[in-house]
Formats: C-alpha cells, sequence, structure tokens
C-alpha cells in the first residue's frame, strides 16, 4: 500500500527513507532481492534512478537521496516525488521468490535560493 511521507525533502540537499518489510503472515523480514526507482509525480525517472540494486537487503532498509536526487527540474515542477520499492521474499506458508512492490510518496520543499 503506497505510503504518503509526511516529511518532505529539502532541495538538493540529503532525505533518508526507512523501509521495513513483513512477510504475508504479518511477522518482519528481510527482503531476498530489493531495487528501488525514483520518479516524479508523472513516472519520469529522476536523475538516472531506476532500478537500483540493493545489495544486501536489511530490514529496517534505509534509502538515502541527495543532492540531484533532490533537484527540481523547470518551474513546472511541484516537487512531488515517488520512490517505488521492488523485491522478493520467502514465506514458508506461500512460498519463495514471491514479489512485492510498493512506493513511498514526498514532496521536496522549493529554496529559492538553491540554484
Amino acid at each position: 500500500m503506497p505510503t504518503r511521507l509526511a516529511t518532505r525533502a529539502v532541495e538538493k540537499s540529503s532525505f533518508i527513507v526507512r523501509a521495513s518489510f513483513t512477510d504475508a503472515e504479518g511477522n518482519p523480514m528481510v527482503p531476498a532481492t530489493l531495487s528501488w526507482t525514483l520518479t516524479n509525480a508523472e513516472g519520469s525517472v529522476i536523475n538516472g534512478r531506476h532500478d537500483v540494486s540493493v545489495g544486501s537487503p536489511a530490514c529496517p532498509q534505509d534509502i538515502v537521496l541527495s543532492g540531484d536526487d533532490l533537484a527540481l527540474y523547470g518551474a513546472n515542477d511541484r516537487g512531488a516525488r515517488v520512490l517505488t520499492l521492488k523485491g522478493t521474499y520467502y514465506c514458508s506458508l506461500a512460498g519463495e521468490s514471491l514479489p512485492f512492490t510498493d512506493s513511498a510518496r514526498f514532496f521536496i520543499q522549493d529554496l529559492s535560493a538553491v540554484d
């Protein structure tokens, strides 16, 4: 289920999104595989951040965004961003290599003095 983050990222600064994962039974779990993509609200990939693989997934997993990940692109960019997570997990009852997808939506705080 998509999550809307209450905290805004600051333009061209650093922003950490902490993701926690549960299996089909609601128990905390470490994903077998994990990747993420950063897009704007229209689905355009930001800063080439498409299908970024996480080498050793953890639970919780911190995704660190910074610099051009948090840039605003043009006068029409309202700063809406979507961080989409995809991966697989193992569940003793339902099977192995089960896929999951989720997303977190957030906004970037525009700083008028940042180029």
